[in-house]
């Protein structure tokens, strides 16, 4: 289950990064604000990566309790 919100948190924040930079240089027209689009899409993709990096997954943590 974390790694799946790890998978959704990294892809949407690649695809608001890439927007809000595209937004920030003219390339795109947005509704909102290209410099919160891009941070917003910047604090998710770093917390996607650090999720899928050092989480274990709910799975993985019940398996372990069942052994002992």
């Amino acid at each position: 289950m974390i790694k799946i919100l790890a998978i959704i948190m990294l892809v949407g924040g690649a695809i608001a990064l890439v927007m809000g930079v595209l937004g920030i240089f003219g390339s795109i027209a947005l509704m909102l604000s290209p410099w919160a689009l891009a941070i917003l899409g910047f604090i998710f993709f770093i917390a996607g990566i650090s999720m899928l990096k050092y989480r274990k997954d709910t799975d993985e943590v019940a398996a372990d309790h069942r052994k002992h």
